[in-house]
């Protein structure tokens, strides 16, 4: 007698690949092969529209930044905190298989716990010295403060440990590889994406001018590259984004370059973006502004008399600012590149629609992450000088000492300063 034929769940190794490539087969994704200029912007019947979405996600995300910008330090990594939870979400549900979830009840809680721990451990070395300026008026709070401090490393490392065991604990048979997968793929995560974005957190804290100009000049590298593809965009760039153009980079480069000089000296001369948040307050900010923030005549000496300006002031940031324009306009969008490559591995097109018009979250911070990490590198090496001043040196008393060693060390500072004063001349 023969048996029924009808349909059944794939059970095989070759039936579960056809299953899971059929499973992608509602994702549009632009073919490789096809890059005789079809899919340019120029040639793309529905660009208008497209554009008019763009545009709407794109004020309404500016409108949004702009508010939070007004706000403060503290919302501003709070909304950087909020895009990283976002951004890990879309990633983890990347590979994650529902039939699979469904035999590890609770599984997927283990990567957020790494995702957490994560955070606990990075954020607190990047804000461990303004918690502690911000709970030194309360002996008993700034005590607890550092003695969290204290012992951060040793609490964040417990918890990974706790993490790995749980892990360890759900293993299953016939789904090792699945979890182990699951695994790494966390491990990627936090590494490429989680860390490289939490160098965002510590620009801030150097003053919003160090978050808020890289940030712009990616958003104006996009926007340019866009518009100039849209109109002008003829020779496709790379094969791994059809739609990017030569036109639209050269346009772009010049673009940002331009918009660094004059974006640093806009930025430059409000004391509330450049001036450094030593706490974690939201009160209005008052500092000197430093010698990077006060205008120069950049004309020389020699310029002859029949020249109709004597002098052209600008702020010294912007000969820096043109350094990170130009990390923006060439190297930073290979993080984009990198991300349309990856998309075209997993065969999808966004990492998500939270943004209408752009995908998801990871769709727009892809350069956004590499900026983050070079402004960051670059701050640290070329613009703190590399001397310890009197106020470094104070910080670290604060950050280390308690009140009880903080005293002592002020009776010898001023037995010292009493022996030099009336010991020998």
């Amino acid at each position: 007698m023969q048996k029924d034929q009808s349909p059944s769940l794939p059970s095989t190794p070759t039936a579960r690949i056809r299953h899971r490539r059929r499973s992608y087969s509602h994702e549009v994704v632009p073919d490789v092969s096809k890059l005789n200029g079809s899919y340019l912007l120029v040639n793309d019947q529905t660009k208008y529209r497209s554009m008019r979405i763009r545009t709407y996600s794109s004020l309404w995300m500016l409108g949004s930044v702009i508010l939070i910008l007004y706000l403060g330090h503290l919302y501003i990594c709070a909304m950087i905190v909020v895009i990283q939870i976002f951004m890990a979400s879309e990633l983890f549900h990347l590979l994650r298989r529902a039939h699979k979830d469904k035999r590890l009840p609770g599984f997927k809680f283990i990567n957020w716990h790494f995702f957490f721990t994560a955070m606990l451990y990075v954020y607190g070395r990047i804000l461990s010295q303004q918690l502690v300026n911000t709970v030194t008026s309360d002996k008993f709070f700034y005590k607890l403060v550092s003695g969290l401090i204290k012992y951060q490393m040793v609490i964040c490392y417990f918890a990974y440990i706790a993490g790995m065991m749980w892990f360890i604990l759900s293993l299953k048979k016939k789904m090792y590889k699945y979890q182990f997968g699951q695994y790494a793929w966390t491990h990627m995560i936090l590494i490429v994406v989680f860390i490289q974005s939490s160098f965002t957190v510590a620009n801030i804290f150097e003053g919003i001018f160090w978050f808020l100009l890289p940030a712009s000049l990616i958003a104006v590298n996009d926007v340019a590259a866009y518009f100039c593809g849209f109109f002008f965009g003829r020779t496709p760039l790379i094969k791994l984004s059809p739609k990017k153009t030569r036109e639209g980079f050269i346009g772009a480069s010049f673009a940002t370059i331009v918009s660094a000089f004059l974006l640093a000296n806009i930025l430059g001369r409000f004391q509330w973006l450049t001036c450094p948040r030593k706490d974690l307050s939201t009160g209005w900010l008052q500092c000197d502004p430093g010698p990077l923030f006060k205008p120069e005549n950049c004309l020389p000496k020699w310029i002859p008399q029949w020249f109709p300006w004597k002098e052209i002031s600008v702020l010294p940031v912007q000969w820096h600012a043109v350094c990170l324009g130009l990390f923006a306009s060439i190297i930073a969008p290979f993080g984009g590149f990198f991300a349309s490559g990856f998309k075209r591995a997993f065969k999808i097109k966004d990492f998500g629609d939270s943004i209408p018009g752009h995908g998801g979250f990871t769709d727009r911070m892809d350069c956004q992450m590499v900026m983050a990490i070079f402004a960051y590198i670059y701050h640290q090496s070329f613009i703190i000088p590399q001397t310890n001043s009197v106020e470094m040196i104070l910080d670290q008393i604060v950050r280390n000492l308690s009140f009880e060693e903080q005293e002592v060390l002020y009776l010898k500072l001023s037995q010292i300063f009493q022996e030099q004063q009336f010991g020998n001349p």
